[in-house]
């Protein structure tokens, strides 16, 4: 079994035991030390596992467990940047399950697999929780709206060849897989305010609501 050299040791555990202080129940702390984790490596390997069941006086089976019931916790190393394309039904009746077809042919690689240079990784996702701009893809979890085959396959392309890219919404520069992790761990990059979080039809609600002067009845949020 492979394990952390004390310089990385060292680092994780000071970074665990601020998350782990969050928590009046250390074994609380588990999800987001998952994460921590999976950012040194780009996965939750098995040195990461113990780790955690350590710093939490869990059973490794407990961790395990956990780790491997969430989709988000990946077995083998992501790719540097992890593509999730939206096959849930709106999304693929708008075109998504001819994204995915065209896009891991186009990639050469399936779902759960990461491209020989170490750059990409894809995955079928049920649902980005983004309909209104299907059909979607997420990059390290940052979203692509509007997505056709050509401009899918021209993204993975992009990334690979090393390319500035642009999220739809949100910041303006898009993070490695492994700095997702550690936001996801509760360790912010100061990004999480930058750029629009909605737009265009997400907002034609309330837009038709202020110009009608519609309200929530009283007490509909208590």
């Amino acid at each position: 079994m492979t394990t952390y050299s004390p310089e990385v040791r060292e680092r994780l555990e000071r970074d665990a035991k601020e998350i782990i202080g969050r928590y009046p129940k250390t074994r609380s702390a588990l999800l987001p030390l998952l994460h921590l984790v999976q950012s040194e490596e780009g996965y939750v390997s098995d040195a990461g596992q113990e780790f955690c069941a350590e710093m939490l006086g869990l059973t490794k089976a407990e961790v395990t467990g956990v780790a491997t019931f969430y989709t988000m916790y990946k077995r083998k190393p992501a790719g540097e940047y992890h593509v999730g394309v939206c096959i849930n039904s709106l999304c693929a009746i708008m075109g998504g399950d001819q994204i995915w077809e065209e896009l891991t042919e186009h990639a050469g690689i399936g779902n759960g697999e990461t491209s020989a240079d170490g750059r990409v990784s894809l995955e079928r996702l049920e649902c980005n929780a983004a309909c209104d701009f299907a059909p979607v893809m997420m990059v390290n979890w940052e979203f692509f709206d509007n997505q056709t085959p050509e401009s899918a396959k021209q993204l993975v392309d992009d990334l690979r060849a090393g390319k500035e890219v642009r999220p739809t919404r949100g910041p303006g520069r898009l993070c490695s897989f492994k700095e997702a992790s550690r936001v996801l761990a509760g360790l912010p990059d100061g990004l999480a305010g930058d750029g629009p979080s909605a737009a265009g039809p997400s907002l034609e609600g309330l837009k038709i609501a202020k110009a009608n002067g519609w309200t929530a009845p009283k007490g509909a949020s208590e």
